[in-house]
């Protein structure tokens, strides 16, 4: 059943833009929020086994922070993202260092006002990512990384089509790259998922998937690193029904074999594979996966005609996706 995690209506005042999030190192719940109480500047709290506690400062934004995003470094170290009121309504990243609530980088450091953040940490460098809805690109879609000294792009600002709300931003477990989902204005407000593949963001499946128009995205990956993108769907009667979507690697594979966009062959194959492309330009991100989304192998493809070692894999399924800075493309073969 049901129960409430300590007292029920525990925060001082009215709360906006709950954001909950797990510390990886002991486990407990935290929750980010914009507090009422405290003239709607961040809150965080903690629940420590028996009540709700203050992290740090009940207050500790410097002014009014709307669109709270909670999350863990990979050492345990809250991180709050948001729209900061006292710096123009751009962006500011703060982390808790055990005493303090300490800026990440420089305050507001977005090119303009923002809404919607969205922080998530990358598995293989641990750095924290930031993304929303960028008022100095026309409300495009942005993504920004702390280096270690300064935010800097991932990839280009405002890559988006159109403008965006509610950009989701997380990482995938299989191939470790950051993933967006968003509602598209760029495509009659359907839901569209982007990926960046090292060089420039790039569309997962067809832009504005969803069948018709859509609000609230989430977005989060199975363990074998399949997308799933939940929304508010405007397709039923009455609008902004519950709709989940997920990409299908396998299916999306087979039929973009049919169409030739890459040939995989010999398959199945015991020790070598070639795989042939006719897309321009050439060059490509190969990354191969087996069915648990484990990658087993990545490489540049700058030939139309490359051969694969495949003799020391393991016998079973395998998944090919090469990306380039337009297209992702998917593909299948079974080693024997």
């Amino acid at each position: 059943m049901w129960m409430n995690v300590g007292k029920a209506g525990f925060s001082v005042g009215e709360i906006a833009y709950t954001s909950l999030a797990f510390n990886p190192v002991n486990s407990q719940p935290y929750i980010a929020y914009s507090d009422s109480a405290n003239s709607e500047k961040a809150t965080v709290m903690k629940f420590d086994g028996t009540n709700w506690v203050n992290v740090g400062n009940a207050d500790f934004s410097a002014g009014r922070a709307d669109c709270t995003s909670l999350a863990f470094s990979p050492s345990g170290e809250p991180y709050v993202a948001y729209q900061d009121w006292a710096n123009s309504y751009k962006a500011t990243v703060k982390k808790f260092d055990g005493t303090n609530w300490v800026n990440v980088g420089n305050t507001g450091f977005s090119a303009g006002g923002t809404v919607y953040e969205s922080l998530a940490f990358s598995p293989s460098d641990g750095e924290p990512y930031v993304a929303y809805s960028d008022g100095g690109y026309s409300f495009k879609a942005t993504v920004m990384k702390f280096d270690g000294t300064i935010w800097v792009y991932v990839g280009n600002a405002g890559f988006s089509a159109g403008w965006v709300d509610n950009p989701e931003l997380a990482f995938s477990p299989s191939d470790g790259q950051p993933y967006l989902a968003y509602m598209d204005a760029g495509n009659s407000y359907k839901t569209t998922l982007m990926t960046f593949n090292g060089n420039s963001w790039v569309n997962v499946g067809n832009a504005g998937f969803s069948a018709e128009e859509t609000d609230n995205t989430s977005l989060a990956f199975s363990p074998a690193g399949q997308p799933y993108v939940a929304y508010n769907d405007y397709q039923f009667s009455p609008a902004g029904k519950a709709t989940v979507m997920k990409y299908d690697s396998v299916s999306v594979g087979i039929n973009e074999l049919q169409q030739s966009k890459f040939s995989l062959y010999p398959n199945p194959s015991t020790d070598k594979i070639t795989i042939e492309t006719s897309t321009t330009p050439i060059k490509s991100q190969l990354s191969m996966m087996n069915l648990n989304g484990q990658e087993v192998l990545t490489r540049q493809i700058t030939e139309s005609k490359t051969q694969i070692d495949i003799s020391n894999l393991p016998s079973g399924v395998y998944f090919v996706r090469l990306t380039n800075d337009k297209t992702v493309e998917v593909g299948k073969f079974v080693k024997e």
